[in-house]
This record gives C-alpha cells, structure tokens and sequence, in this order.
C-alpha cells in the first residue's frame, strides 16, 4: 500500500468569524458621525441658509471621501455594510437629526459603499 498524506488542515472559524467581526466599522460609523456633529451640529440642519447649504456641501465632499477610502481598504460583505448604515442612522437619529436628514444621509452612505463595491471589482 501507498503512504497515506495527511491534507492540511483548513480553518474556517477565524474566516467565519471574521465576516461578523464589526469593530473596524462601528469604529469607522463613529468616527463618520462624529465628523457630521462636528461640522454640521443637529440645530443647523433645518436652516437654509447659504452658509448652512456651503458646509454641508463641504461636509459631503470631505466625508464622501473618507467613506470611499474606508470601503476601499476594507473587504465590507453584505453584512458589514448594513450594519455601517444602521450604526450611521441610529446614531444620527441619538445626536437628534431630523429624519429627513438621516435618511438622506444614511441613503448616501449605503449608496456609495455599493458604488465603491463595484468599482473595486
């Protein structure tokens, strides 16, 4: 008879755990609505003001692209994605955002991760 050869071993917990492990984006939807409150407080999302319309505007711009640089050094599944956007929009709506706003902006960031998804193929 032939040498048996023993195959190596395959571990599929740490991959399995590792789809569910959500601390980088829960860091990340933090960080993201921190920058939000930061740079466009809660009582000035019902103004419409030219200079409440400019800093949003550069608010969007700015988080747009810490949400595309994030997407793109992460490997975010299904999973991780949704919970970004859930964490994002309860978060916003703890700090006192209206819903519209929440909803627009959690909209926003699930859009582009989706884009983002796509254009890194």
């Amino acid at each position: 008879m032939g040498t048996i050869v023993a195959l190596p071993r395959v571990h599929s917990r740490p991959m399995v755990f590792a789809w569910f492990d959500t601390s980088e984006v829960d860091r990340f939807a933090a960080s993201l609505v921190r920058e939000v409150t930061r740079r466009l407080p809660p009582s000035q999302v019902d103004s419409s003001s030219k200079k409440a319309v400019e800093r949003l505007s550069r608010m969007t711009d700015v988080l747009s692209d810490q949400l595309r640089a994030f997407a793109q050094s992460q490997r975010l599944n299904v999973y991780k994605r949704a919970r970004l956007g859930n964490r994002v929009k309860w978060q916003l709506k703890d700090a006192g955002y209206p819903e519209p706003f929440i909803d627009a902006f959690t909209t926003e960031v699930v859009t582009l991760l989706a884009v983002t998804r796509r254009a890194r193929g």
